[in-house]
């Protein structure tokens, strides 16, 4: 459910055949998120992730740009919601890989465990949350 306050636009870089980027999009806008798109080859965005300070480890599929953070990967919208509202000096939130039942990847009811990681600007990682297995 949407909440009274929108959130800002978040600018999604993905490759152009990645369904789940897009599905993990349309959950956002669910949530009252404004999503775009811009589709890259996946060299320049693999290049992209790099040059902005996205660990190795952290890399998923996509990355989305909001008011100064990246989102790297299938992070739930309450996890950014919180990001802008406690506003850490970090680089932002990854979910590395692609967890089934994370969003965009499959029925939350099969979740597989996951954590969301913050990045700091060293590009250290810690765990900001941690989702269990559904049971």
């Amino acid at each position: 459910m949407a909440s009274a306050k929108a959130a800002p636009t978040i600018h999604v870089r993905k490759t152009s055949t990645c369904a789940c980027c897009t599905a993990w999009g349309g959950i956002l806008e669910h949530d009252g998120f404004a999503v775009t798109y811009e589709n890259l080859a996946a060299g320049l965005l693999a290049r992209h992730k790099f040059a902005n300070g996205i660990p190795q480890e952290m890399v998923s599929c996509h990355t989305g740009e909001i008011d100064g953070y990246f989102i790297e990967g299938h992070v739930p919208p309450a996890d950014i919601r919180r990001l802008l509202e406690e506003r850490p000096d970090a680089l932002g939130l990854a979910v590395p890989g692609m967890p089934y039942g994370s969003p965009g990847m499959g029925p939350e009811q099969g979740r597989e465990a996951y954590n969301v990681f913050l990045i700091r600007r060293d590009r250290s990682t810690e765990v900001y949350t941690s989702y269990d297995e559904a049971a």
